[in-house]
This record gives C-alpha cells, structure tokens and sequence, in this order.
C-alpha cells in the first residue's frame, strides 16, 4: 500500500497521518483474539496498572504470537514506513497499549524520541510508529492526543517520569506542551477499528485515562532506519529489539495464513 501524495504533504505538515478502517473487521478480530492470548501470560514482557493489575502493555508479541509475527511485516504498515523513512528499517518494538475500562491509566506528554534516544542511544529522531486500533476509539474511553506540527519544533526538553504511572516514561513539562498547542493545537485521534495512525518519533502526544465503560486496545510497531540503530543495550530486548534484519514485506492478506495460536517452546 502505498501513501498518495496528499497524505505525504499532510505528514509532513502535521507529523501525523490518521487512516481509518485500513484492517477489516475480520483482520481485527484476528488481532483482538491473539491479543487476548498475550494479555492471559504473566511474564516480564506485560505490564500491569500499578491499582487495578489490568495489562496496560504487552511488549514482544511477533515474538509471542505468529499472527502478531505477520502484522510486523504488512504491507500495510511497512510500504507507508518505507515511504516515509527508507527501505531498510528494523524492528524496534512491538507492542498492543491497553486501557482498560474505567481504570486504564493516562499516558503522560511525550515524544517517542525522548525514550528512545537517553535510554537505547538511538541518534536521530527517525523511527515511526505504526497503530492499528484494536477497538473503537472515541473521545471518552482514552483516545491519543496529537499537537500537529510540533514535530518541526525539534526536541523538546524532557525528564524522565516513573512515578505518575506504572511505566517510566520521558516527558515534557506543562509550560512547552501548553506553548506548543497554542501554536499548533490538539487532536484527538479516534476512529473505528481498524483504523492505522501514523506518527513520528518527536511528535508529542498523550493520552487520558479511560474512564468509560469501553476498554481500548492499540496495536503498535515501531520501525526504525537500520543505519539509525540503537547504540546502547540499556532496555531489555522486549522493549527495543537488537534484531537489526531489515523487515521484509508480506501479502497483503498474511494476516489469513496465521494461526491464531502462540508459538511453542
């Protein structure tokens, strides 16, 4: 699949893109059920709400899951990344972020590069994340928050946060983010799904806590120049892949050839 030229002018203009209904609701399903499977292990590479115990983000899964295992190499997802960042990109991390009804938990004001860069070394803010809506998002149940343009503002100072929420994450303060939206605003990004959103790493976002009666789930892969890798091993491997392979691209309808099951030992 590959991006038209309005929607290239509209990322480079706003830093993200927002495709709905791009995965069927068969696809999804798919997805949804594969989650699930993830969601049930106790293992190192789930995260849990620090009150309520729920998964807030399962890491790894093409390494857990063979449908999982499939998506990393959609064309639906790789050919835009492709377009966007060069043709030999890695995996760098793969994971579904869940907000469970009523008590999911907020994701601080960030960009993705602020992580990427103080903890694994990665040099340049390149990487591009990749979401599949899982559920359908609205504005009540913890939608993403994108401030558009703000990507061309260059890095903002940022601080890492690990006690706001159950994971450590790099922030920025109130005083840029409230200056960044009065210059570029805010949107909220929601739509059914199977919709893909379409992000770079110095884009800041956040997301609310979800106080609905609606959980959601966001599948997110992250693909990263290969000649941009990580230079330090300070994270696990479920939270930044050392596999530096390019991605291959697969059929359009790989998603159908994959066992829903995880794989064995």
């Amino acid at each position: 699949m590959k991006l038209t030229a309005d929607q290239l002018d509209t990322f480079e203009r706003d830093g993200f893109l927002i495709l709905p209904s791009l995965f069927s609701p068969a696809e999804v399903e798919m997805l949804r059920d594969a989650a699930e499977a993830m969601f049930a292990e106790d293992c190192p590479q789930n995260f849990r709400e620090q009150g309520s115990g729920a998964v807030r983000t399962a890491m790894g899964l093409h390494l857990r899951s063979p449908v999982f295992e499939r998506l990393v190499r959609h064309p639906r997802l790789v050919e835009p990344a492709m377009q966007l960042a060069g043709d030999r990109l890695y995996i760098q991390q793969v994971k579904v972020n869940a907000k469970a009804a009523f008590t999911g938990e907020l994701w601080q004001w960030h960009y993705d590069f602020a992580t990427h860069h103080n903890e694994d070394g990665v040099p340049e803010p390149l990487a591009l994340n990749l979401h599949v809506l899982l559920d359908d998002v609205n504005e009540f149940n913890g939608p993403l928050w994108f401030v558009p343009g703000s990507h061309r503002c260059g890095a903002q100072p940022a601080a890492l946060d690990t006690e706001t929420t159950s994971y450590p994450l790099w922030c920025v303060d109130r005083e840029t983010v409230t200056r960044l939206i009065d210059a570029g605003g805010v949107v909220s990004a929601t739509g059914p799904a199977g919709t893909v959103l379409i992000f770079g790493d110095i884009l800041v976002h956040a997301s609310p806590p979800n106080l609905s009666p609606w959980q959601r789930r966001i599948f997110s892969l992250i693909l990263n120049p290969v000649s941009n890798a990580y230079r330090r091993e300070n994270r696990p491997d479920h939270q930044h892949h050392r596999d530096l392979s390019p991605v291959a691209v697969l059929d359009d309808d790989c998603l159908h050839e994959a066992s829903p099951g995880v794989f064995s030992s």
